[in-house]
């Protein structure tokens, strides 16, 4: 086998419109429409090329589980999330890129990370 990419990741979330609100408003994902209705309540949204599915349910406790979004510049999306009220860590240096972390309303984990230039 020879993956080609991660398709999508899937998270549980404690409240699919308070979730949906969070990824759409303040990390910027696009709702998606061609979700089925699989019989419970979700949404799907793209994230570049990626998706992001949330899928109502009880969030596992966060024990350093997490999904990455890549960003051009990290210190303005920092900034644009802390002004919004998000709580994000400061940014650090990981192999030849920076990283930084902040949670979802439902306590999952999320990444944002810029990769080196050049």
């Amino acid at each position: 086998m020879k993956p080609l990419a991660v398709h999508h990741v899937s998270i549980n979330v404690s409240d699919v419109d308070e979730a949906m609100a969070f990824y759409v408003d303040r990390l910027g994902l696009i709702p998606r429409t061609d979700r089925p209705d699989f019989g419970f309540p979700g949404a799907w949204l793209d994230a570049g090329n990626q998706q992001v599915h949330l899928i109502q349910g009880q969030a596992p406790a966060n024990v350093g589980q997490h999904f990455a979004v890549q960003v051009a510049d990290i210190d303005a999306a920092i900034a644009e999330l802390r002004a919004a009220g998000v709580e994000v860590t400061d940014a650090f240096p990981v192999g030849t890129g920076r990283q930084a972390f902040l949670s979802d309303p439902a306590g999952n984990g999320i990444e944002l990370h810029q990769v080196a230039s050049g």
